[in-house]
């Protein structure tokens, strides 16, 4: 990546425990303001769901790619899911070489840091690029170089899951895990800050169980498992994805609420959710509004439901927004949030001494936060 300062390896340049934090003033905040402050973390979003339009339009323009339109106003247009995926993968296209996922990575994190993201496992798809000819390697050190740039610059840290894409088949799933596996015997560079395996990609009609043979491969190497599942998908098809495929986290998980004896068996076990509220409003078309959610449901019954933002660049969206918004559509308190932000904590990979230090910094922002709030806060509309 030309530009931008360069650390060694993950969290050298920033650490979960500190960061840079903003000078400290006594100015009263709105819940809004306070939520966008408050140290978060993020266990569900796509690194490609975070390119800048303007971003998409420089890199297509000097690779030669037609778009369908370089307006960046009008660049993320769609009105269902088929139509939100095209645009994903047209902004996918646009990753042609290792320095253009150096400046995704780098851009992503300078975006997120702003809104008060502290820690991240991302999620990037390489199916695609791996079929059209590219290096896994390639990708994961220009991600890598990309993250660890902007961590010395923000103090924010993000490490990184890589997805087996279900539209490619269990086939592509199990060799790009073995090729994963092969970066990290020859200890290439930026693959220490993969953590794990995920699944994305369309979930009606495509049985989990299918795609079992990569996630053993992936735990057979120490490499951490979740999946997205139950945002399209039945409630077997999410206890499929744990009890078959060892998943310990689900993404969405959504249709859980459909079955109270599983919702019951997830709660009591402490399985992680990573919920995207928004984003199953705005691409899924799931709910009407934010109200018909079902995330109050999730955590009134227990669940470790986190909050995330999924394809924050396509959806307009930043994690401060996210917070903000389930604090107004559900009557949240800042209290609430700190907890639902703690969750996010517990839900992580983190080692254990870096999830402590990382909850005392969340208790700490909030005990300086919480004085501050104004009387009347202004909300943002759901």
């Amino acid at each position: 990546m030309s530009g931008g300062p360069m650390s060694g390896g993950p969290m050298s340049g920033g650490s979960v425990s500190g960061g840079h934090e903003p000078a400290r003033d006594i100015r009263p905040l709105t819940l809004t303001e306070a939520l966008d402050a408050l140290p978060k973390v993020e266990l569900h979003c796509h690194v490609e769901g975070t390119m800048r339009p303007a971003t998409v339009v420089e890199l297509a323009t000097r690779a030669g790619l037609p778009l369908p339109t370089t307006d960046v106003t009008e660049l993320y247009t769609y009105n269902s899911l088929d139509e939100f995926l095209t645009v994903f993968w047209l902004v996918q296209s646009t990753l042609t070489t290792r320095d253009d996922w150096a400046r995704l990575g780098y851009e992503s994190v300078l975006d997120a840091a702003a809104h008060g993201r502290v820690y991240a496992e991302l999620f990037f798809t390489p199916a695609r690029h791996l079929a059209a000819g590219s290096a896994l390697g390639d990708i994961v050190a220009g991600l890598s170089e990309g993250l660890a740039a902007a961590e010395t610059e923000t103090g924010s840290v993000a490490m990184l899951i890589a997805d087996v894409d279900r539209a490619f088949g269990p086939s592509a799933g199990v060799a790009m895990v073995e090729d994963l596996v092969r970066l990290r015997r020859a200890g290439a560079p930026g693959v220490e800050r993969v953590l794990g395996v995920g699944m994305d990609s369309t979930e009606r009609g495509v049985d989990p169980a299918s795609f079992a043979d990569a996630y053993r491969l992936a735990a057979r190497h120490g490499l951490r498992r979740t999946g997205h599942q139950g945002e399209n998908s039945p409630p077997t098809a999410i206890a499929t994805l744990v009890d078959v495929l060892g998943a310990e986290r689900v993404d969405h998980g959504l249709s859980l609420v459909d079955d109270p004896e599983l919702m019951t068996r997830f709660a009591a076990e402490r399985i992680p959710l990573t919920v995207c509220p928004n984003s199953n409003i705005r691409i899924a078309n799931a709910f009407p509004a934010l109200a018909d959610h079902p995330y109050p449901a999730m955590r009134a019954g227990g669940l470790l439901a986190t909050l995330n933002t999924d394809d924050p660049a396509l959806t307009d969206l930043d994690l401060g927004y996210e917070y903000a918004s389930v604090a107004t559509a559900f009557d949240y308190s800042f209290d609430d949030m700190v907890a639902i932000a703690l969750d996010g904590v517990t839900a992580s990979w983190l080692p254990d001494d870096d999830a402590r230090a990382l909850r005392a910094r969340i208790h700490t922002a909030a005990d300086t936060l919480r004085p501050r709030l104004a009387a009347s806060p202004v909300y943002p509309e759901g």
